[in-house]
């Protein structure tokens, strides 16, 4: 039974050129599990936001929107029966006590006390809260805050839920946690789940129904394993999972693999070939840019240290990629490195040079710089391009040369189109982007990105990885803290594994990788045991053909 229709849906944002969506037509049935793939701003979120009118974005909306006959008895009920969950779980989080959050919406709705406090006891129990149930909401990890969104959505007990790229701020285990837990309502419950994401690797064999779009329409709408053959040598492969990837790369026919599992009897077929292949060894010598010593920090005096005794070098050309859980301190260390917050032991330098004798703003100009998690925090205008603009008055650019150097940047991510927009209106993947290109602008010589690829698609890292790739070679030193452990494979000249407010190991990406079992990637697992120290669907497909990496 169909729970949800869309026909002929169109949408234009106030003032855009061209239509965010346009002529969507769409049908989920009840107790499916709907996966939205697609390019960084080619619609999703907007065509998930019209499903709840709540949030609907404003603009001009033409088509129709029909649900179930469940939603036909009043407001109340349709908001009760059609859950979100979004990006960012501080923005969702309304209420200081996480009991006190869990029971928010059923008091808005006039549930009556006993009722709540059943239903609010069965989901904390079901989703393993009870052990944090009176805590404070601010005192919560990442992971556990959007399992604490996911909760109090689902304690309404909505009949469709609809997610937003809600893993892009979780560390590998908690985003695995909550896609297994995803999957269980799902199958226990029958809940209908439509979910925007990008991390596709373990949404992929769980997904009943796949949905991928392209500029404002739906490319194809189809089973997983359908959808993997008709992607094929398209620009949203990269996006697949590993298996797949690997499958299209070595086979014309057959049932591609979807999991790790799969993969791994799939590519044992080549396990002759591994004394054929061999993994090169890179090593990068210079100065160091940055040096830390013995470094110790913490927010308030009566708190526990976040920054125990960290040691730490980058040298100059490098790009270092940081992992780890939620809340072990990696942002910490960007923001001491960046001179936003001051240690009380140890010390920073940059470039042989003590940070603490960078004066007034001169470690800003043409020295360091630092995006940080938040996109947002980056602007401060109402237009892209006047945000740019202030940039490079801060750096004493004179105005005539601003247009040249504004197209010049933006070009190399495609996003001419975002100048005249405001910051606000961009997808995450947009702001994303457009605020790496206004720190470009001020030419730094150290780059500290905090996720970088968060909200992120396929296409769009690989633009991201070319043009640091490109800085890199131009001498630019380069700190990455991030969960995209793929990625970091990708770009990365060395990875460290970041706990207990210390980097407590770090190598190359393929000693570092396959040394590991969970912070590490897909192809990893799926190779390991067949071939040695292959982390990259590239270097297992070379090594599949008997070629060397």
């Amino acid at each position: 039974m169909e729970i949800l229709q869309i026909k002929d849906l169109s949408f234009k944002y106030p003032e855009a050129e061209k239509k965010a969506l346009d002529c969507v037509n769409l049908s989920v049935r009840k107790g499916d599990f709907v996966l939205l793939c697609g390019e960084s701003g080619c619609g999703k979120t907007t065509l998930l936001r019209l499903l709840k009118k709540e949030i609907a974005p404003f603009g001009e909306k033409t088509g129709e929107i029909i649900y179930n006959s469940v939603f036909e008895e009043s407001d109340k009920n349709e908001t009760s029966h059609t859950g979100f969950v979004g990006q960012n779980p501080d923005e969702q989080i309304v209420t200081d006590k996480v009991w006190h959050e869990l029971s928010f919406g059923l008091e808005n709705m006039g549930v009556e006390k006993s009722r709540i406090r059943s239903r609010v006891g069965e989901m904390a129990s079901f989703f393993g809260i009870h052990n944090w149930y009176h805590s404070n909401t601010d005192e919560l990890s990442g992971g556990q805050k959007q399992l604490l969104n996911l909760a109090s959505v689902m304690v309404m007990n909505p009949d469709i839920l609809l997610l937003d790229e809600p893993t892009s701020q979780l560390d590998p285990i908690a985003a695995s946690d909550f896609i297994a837990t995803l999957h269980k309502l799902n199958r226990e419950t029958g809940l209908t789940v439509i979910l925007v994401e990008h991390r596709l690797e373990e949404v992929f064999p769980v997904a009943d129904k796949v949905i991928t779009m392209h500029d404002g329409r739906i490319l194809f709408f189809d089973e997983p394993k359908k959808v993997c053959k008709l992607m094929k040598g398209g620009p949203l492969e990269a996006g697949l999972p590993s298996a797949v990837r690997i499958f299209n790369a070595l086979c014309e026919e057959g049932e591609c693999p979807l999991t790790v599992r799969d993969g791994r009897n799939f590519i044992e077929n080549y396990a002759d070939k591994a004394s054929a292949c061999s993994i090169g060894k890179h090593t990068l010598k210079g100065e160091k840019a940055i040096e830390v010593k013995n470094l110790w920090f913490r927010y308030e005096k009566n708190l526990p240290d976040v920054i125990t005794d960290l040691d730490f070098g980058v040298t100059e050309g490098e790009i270092v990629s940081i992992l780890g859980g939620n809340g072990s301190g990696k942002t910490t260390m960007l923001n001491l490195l960046a001179g936003l917050d001051k240690p009380y032991k140890g010390k920073i330098k940059l470039f042989g040079k003590n940070i603490n004798n960078y004066k007034g703003a001169s470690l800003y100009r043409r020295n360091i710089a630092l995006l940080a998690q938040n996109p947002k925090l980056v602007f401060q205008k109402d237009r892209v391009d006047d945000d740019f603009s202030a940039a490079l008055k801060t750096m004493e650019i004179p105005v005539s040369e601003h247009k040249d150097l504004i197209e010049k940047t933006v070009r190399r991510f495609g996003v001419e189109q975002l100048l005249h927009r405001h910051p606000y209106d961009l997808s995450g993947g947009e702001q994303q982007k457009c605020a790496l290109c206004k720190l470009l602008l001020t030419e730094p010589k150290i780059l500290l990105l905090d996720e970088p690829t968060k909200g992120f698609d396929a296409q769009s890292k690989q633009t991201l990885a070319k043009m640091l790739t490109e800085l890199k070679a131009d001498g630019k030193t380069i700190v990455i803290v991030t969960h995209d452990v793929e990625f970091a494979a990708q770009i990365s000249d060395r990875c460290a594994l970041f706990f207990d407010g210390k980097i407590i190991s770090d190598g190359t990406p393929n000693s570092f990788f396959s040394g590991n079992t969970f912070y590490t990637t897909a192809a990893s697992r799926i190779s390991r045991g067949v071939f040695k120290d292959t982390v990259l669907c590239e270097e297992v497909i070379r090594c599949c053909k008997g070629e060397n990496v």
